[in-house]
């Protein structure tokens, strides 16, 4: 027999929905605030949200009438009169989240708008609605909502949620978030006596969004990130993405935003991986956080209860715009390296060393000064080898200067030229260029920076190949390989025949669910085949993106420059030293290797005197 489920069961089935956790309520509260028109949004929670949770907001508030409506279900004042879903302008639109809060906890709606003489409060217990009744304003005008006792009319849900420090850190990311996305808009969050997060609204503008990127990411996040704008048949995008060398261990510090609202999309998160795919390794991850601008009609917000995910009209060319612009802003960036390596080097200096500047001024350790026996004028045998094979200076100074290094002032210095990274003076070890900037130095791992070039002047030579109409060499098979794969997985793999085939992969279709391939990179040599599409259409379902034969082309061409480069062990002349420096400043992405390491270390003369307590 069937039966109509009663309006109060029907609220707690879509409150499961939409509320999985305190995290999930914030959310909802705080996008109803942004859209309200909210210049500031205060919220507050204890016990990881599970005993209280108020947001508190100065957006346009609502009046009695509004009020009421506010908690019954599919009640929105979000979506215009003809209920277009294609053309959702606002942070929500269903009408679902209060009802559904109210329904599994104790809810207290105040609010008030500027006409008003006072504010009105409303109270629903799990799903209970009381009377309207005057509250004391509290402001010129906005919404306050308090929610205690969470889950209490659904107990078996409470079994499942997590530590208390779980959830707070799964507030705080999603508040972050939101703060990312509306920089304009002030925040503070606050856990019982202790407040995390106090930001001040700031102008929208690139660097407004910059500062409040380095506010919730951290000072290094600014000084490492290159400015990304580009924009192709409406669709814009912009942000900032992390250097390769300023990476992280896991895909966490992605943060990725389409038309202002948070999303964890595969497909950008594919694109994204794609982009840096040739600068870092298969286990790091870029920081990035990118804002995808387009028309509403062209994107459906409408297709998960929380809202997080969305379905592009056109998502080939959305991939594409986010990987070319990536490419450009990192290509843009040059042989810039991250500030945290330098950083890390400096701190491993002072962490190791002996500090003799803090142990006094004069004398003995216990009055300061070097070790007992230390002498300047007495080579330490240990260090022989070095001075006699293992190093080359570049530059001979005066024989005075050699026979009294601390006597001469009379000696002139030496000029440096004002290049970005310096002009060699010395070749450490066989392996490293020690190199004068205008105000530093730079240290250089010769066989990495090297390998870098060739591999990109390999990568710049198969572009010309491939506008010169030549494409990649391919060799053909003699016996086509035929894959089965399955009717889905075979159709993502022929649907990017014509890209694939760019990449010397040519493909047929054989039959229901199996492919052919009749050509192969002949860069690639022998291969696995069968592997290698298998490998392509889990690339396609996860990432939307060929990355398996790409990377395929990466590990040979890395392989190839590798063997190509100068290697470590091998004594370089001053020109050849200089020669590697210019054309690093010269060549993009050379700051970092192949895999995402960096291939030069800079520090500041600043930094230097301080380790020896001259600063």
């Amino acid at each position: 027999m069937i039966r109509r489920l009663p309006a109060q069961t029907v609220n707690r089935i879509a409150a499961g929905e939409v509320i999985e956790r305190p995290a999930s309520v914030i959310k909802e509260l705080v996008e109803n605030a942004l859209d309200a028109g909210a210049t500031q949004v205060d919220i507050r929670y204890e016990d990881g949200g599970r005993t209280v949770i108020t947001v508190t907001d100065d957006g346009k508030g609502m009046d009695q009438a509004n009020l009421s409506l506010a908690v019954e279900r599919h009640a929105t004042s979000k979506l215009p009169d003809d209920s277009d879903l294609l053309n959702i302008e606002t942070m929500g639109f269903r009408g679902e989240a209060l009802p559904s809060i109210g329904s599994i906890a104790r809810l207290t709606l105040t609010s008030q708008t500027e006409a008003d003489d006072s504010a009105w409060e409303l109270r629903v217990d799990g799903g209970v609605k009381q009377d309207l009744r005057p509250a004391p304003r509290f402001g010129l005008h906005g919404t306050r909502v308090d929610v205690r006792d969470l889950f209490f009319a659904t107990p078996a849900r409470l079994k499942f949620m997590k530590s208390e420090r779980s959830e707070s850190m799964a507030v705080s990311d999603v508040v972050k978030r939101l703060a990312m996305a509306n920089p304009h808009v002030g925040f503070t969050l606050t856990n019982g006596a202790r407040t995390s997060l106090r930001m001040k609204g700031t102008p929208l503008s690139e660097d407004g969004r910059l500062v409040r990127l380095s506010k919730i990411l951290g000072d290094d996040f600014g000084a490492n990130a290159v400015s990304v704008d580009s924009e192709r048949e409406g669709i814009i995008l912009t942000g900032f993405a992390g250097l390769p060398t300023f990476s992280r261990g896991n895909s966490a510090h992605q943060y990725l935003f389409v038309n202002g609202r948070p999303v964890r999309d595969k497909l950008l998160h594919g694109a994204v991986r794609g982009a840096y795919q040739d600068f870092l390794a298969r286990d790091r991850h870029p920081v990035v956080a990118l804002y995808v601008e387009l028309p509403h009609e062209h994107v459906d917000v409408n297709v998960h209860p929380a809202k997080t995910e969305v379905r592009f009209r056109n998502p080939g060319m959305v991939r594409g715009l986010i990987v070319s612009a990536l490419r450009h802003a990192l290509a843009d960036a040059g042989h810039r390296a991250s500030t945290t390596v330098s950083d890390y080097a400096l701190g491993r200096i002072q962490t190791e060393q002996p500090n003799y500047a803090l142990q006094g001024r004069y004398g003995s350790p216990g009055r300061g000064g070097p070790p007992p026996g230390y002498t300047p004028y007495q080579n330490d045998p240990a260090m022989q080898p070095l001075i006699d094979g293992m190093s080359a200076r570049v530059e001979e100074a005066p024989e005075s200067y050699i026979a009294h290094p601390f006597a001469p002032s009379d000696i002139p210095p030496v000029p440096t030229p004002d290049f970005p990274l310096g002009t060699a003076r010395a070749q450490l070890h066989e392996t490293y260029i020690v190199a004068q900037t205008k105000d530093g130095i730079v240290i250089v791992d010769q066989h990495a920076a090297h390998e870098r070039l060739v591999y990109e002047e390999m990568k710049a030579k198969m572009a010309r190949a491939k506008e010169g109409g030549q494409g990649i060499a391919r060799q053909t098979l003699l016996i086509p390989d035929i894959v089965d794969l399955g009717e889905t997985d075979s159709a993502r793999v022929l649907s990017r025949q014509e890209e694939l085939a760019d990449m010397g992969l040519i493909l047929e279709p054989f039959g229901v669910g199996a492919i052919c391939v009749r050509e192969t990179p002949a860069l690639l040599g022998e291969m696995d085949v069968q592997g290698l599409l298998r490998d392509l259409a889990d690339d396609l379902a996860e990432y939307d993106e060929a990355l398996s034969l790409k990377e395929r082309f990466e590990h040979v061409c890395g392989t190839m420059a590798c063997h190509g480069s100068v290697r470590a062990g091998r004594r370089l002349n001053a020109d050849e030293m200089n020669a590697i420096l210019r054309q690093m400043e010269d060549t993009p992405h050379s700051g970092q290797c192949n895999h995402g390491r960096p291939t030069y270390v800079e520090l500041k003369l600043a930094d230097i005197e301080r380790l020896f307590g001259r600063r």
